[in-house]
């Protein structure tokens, strides 16, 4: 941990990417409150520190900042975005408001060398987002390279002191990974002395250390997350822990059957299935809003582990697979991030409930949680398999949530994976599914009219699921999904092909 980058989190979506960036350099990085006192941070012995990005302006009442003693401590420091306006402004250079502001790619031209630029293109494509500009560098700064804003950059050599308008951390800035680089290496002088085995070792303490005599529930759903935490935890604490599967009726083509048959094939791991199909269509009944649907599953999903829990003695702690992007969307985690929508198991959970909160997993991206999978050596079609959200069908269908919609989608989701799989594409895309409208179209078949349902097919390529692409899916195989669906599958007679990206888009439609 002596070895170790703190990002300090102002809000930006982009914060625990930050991290990630540097932990796949292998070395030691953490998310920390922006908040954190000068005491607390001295008490990690970081040997570096990066202020992060965020929503807010220097000059809102209210503004995020920090101590600004921060810059004396002899540990280097890089600036990004609203890290590198905070920074101009507390050491008394001068950020104004801007007119149009800059968002999106952006060319990058380097103005005068320093250490984090070294082997970096004299011009390059970068990732802004930001409206207010630093006109002015402090005192004994220069100014490192511009964009279409005149200063892009600052450095003091002498002090290590660094700042970035742009966000490197993301893919769209082409050298980004190489500034990051030459700031942990060259500037921090880092070690590469940590791996994801060691995530392991310290995280099964930690769950032996918070759980201690008592029992653990988790909820299986069979999807990558929740099986990668039911084997940590049972790596941790053996037959304390529980599994209950719930069958909500909401879940993929016959995923009950082989979420037990896998578990009972590959782990030995205590399962309880409970089947509450009518009990999660009837909270659903007329309910069409997304959010609300999110939190009435989640809700509902927390009773059944309440009731659950009841019969299990010396249950304490309720166990998921959470993980950092469902983390960020919903809420703010260690900083003021925009929330996007809220996750069954993040902001849907009610305010009290009678278990503790137990997850492992909270902090990874999902390549991490597939890489610690495979150390943990859970089969690699399972530890690859596409990922589900916790609401299941019920954020996959629009508007109002019923039986027959549900058996609709599931036909018509499970034909396209099976294409997928035949075509030989399933691997080489990260999400992939149907999305079921609310909305009817005039169709013909059979030389009748025909008026049902229009499905979205949905394909996505990402790394840690914070931005995605559309995935180019072959002509051809998109035909034959279109094909068997509409000819297959009785109510959807319309299929369409969602070409967004994320962002602007989310990958999920709700």
């Amino acid at each position: 941990m002596k070895n170790s980058i703190l990002v300090l989190d102002f809000g930006s979506q982009y914060n625990q990417l930050i991290a990630r960036r540097v932990r796949d350099m292998g070395v030691y990085a953490e998310v920390v409150p922006c908040n954190i006192s000068i005491d607390e941070l001295k008490s990690y012995q970081p040997i570096g520190i990066i202020l992060s990005g965020g929503p807010s302006s220097v000059f809102a009442e209210n503004a995020i900042s920090i101590d600004p003693n921060i810059f004396n401590l002899n540990i280097p420091i890089l600036g990004i975005c609203y890290g590198m306006q905070l920074t101009a402004h507390l050491l008394g250079g001068k950020v104004e408001k801007g007119v149009k502001g800059e968002y999106g790619k952006s060319k990058f031209k380097i103005l005068k060398p320093c250490k984090i630029f070294e082997n970096i293109s004299e011009e390059s494509i970068v990732w802004m987002s930001h409206f207010d500009e630093v006109v002015q560098v402090p005192y004994g700064f220069e100014i490192g390279g511009k964009s279409s804003a005149e200063i892009a950059s600052f450095f003091d050599e002498e002090k290590k002191i660094y700042a970035l308008q742009f966000h490197p951390e993301v893919s769209h800035s082409e050298e980004g990974s190489k500034i990051l680089e030459n700031f942990v290496f060259k500037v921090c002088e880092a070690l590469k002395n940590w791996k994801l085995t060691n995530f392991l070792d310290e995280e099964i303490q930690k769950i032996r250390d918070k759980v201690g005599d008592k029992k653990v529930i988790l909820g299986l759903s069979g999807g990558v997350d929740s099986s990668v935490a039911a084997v940590l935890i049972h790596r941790a604490i053996g037959d304390q822990l529980t599994c209950i599967f719930v069958d909500t009726g909401l879940l993929r083509w016959k995923e009950a059957e082989m979420v037990m048959q896998s578990y009972g094939e590959y782990f030995d791991i205590n399962i309880i299935k409970i089947d509450a199909k009518e009990r999660f269509f009837k909270k659903l009944e007329g309910v069409s809003d997304p959010e609300e649907k999110r939190k009435i599953i989640g809700h509902e999903f927390i009773a059944v582990f309440d009731e659950e829990s009841s019969k299990i003695e010396g249950a304490a702690f309720l166990a998921q697979g959470t993980i950092y992007p469902d983390v960020i969307e919903s809420q703010s985690i260690k900083g003021p991030s925009a929330v996007i929508k809220s996750h069954h198991n993040v902001g849907g959970l009610p305010k009290e409930m009678n278990l503790k909160l137990l997850e492992p997993l909270r902090e990874l991206f999902k390549d991490e949680v597939r890489k610690v999978g495979l150390e943990l050596g859970i089969p690699h079609e399972l530890v690859y398999r596409h990922p589900f959200p916790g609401p299941g069908l019920g954020i996959r269908i629009l508007g109002e949530v019923t039986p027959d919609k549900v058996e609709i989608l599931q036909k018509a989701d499970h034909i396209f994976i099976e294409e997928l799989r035949n075509a030989d594409w399933y691997d080489k895309v990260n999400q992939a599914f149907v999305v079921l409208l609310p909305v009817k179209s005039v169709g013909v078949m059979g030389d009748e009219r025909t008026y049902e349902y229009t499905a979205v097919v949905r394909s996505a390529d990402t790394v840690d699921f914070m931005s995605a692409t559309w995935s180019k899916l072959p002509y051809e195989l998109l035909e034959n999904v279109s094909s068997r669906i509409i000819n297959e599958v009785k109510g959807i007679n319309r299929v369409a092909y969602d070409i967004s990206s994320k962002p602007p888009a989310t990958i999920e439609w709700e």
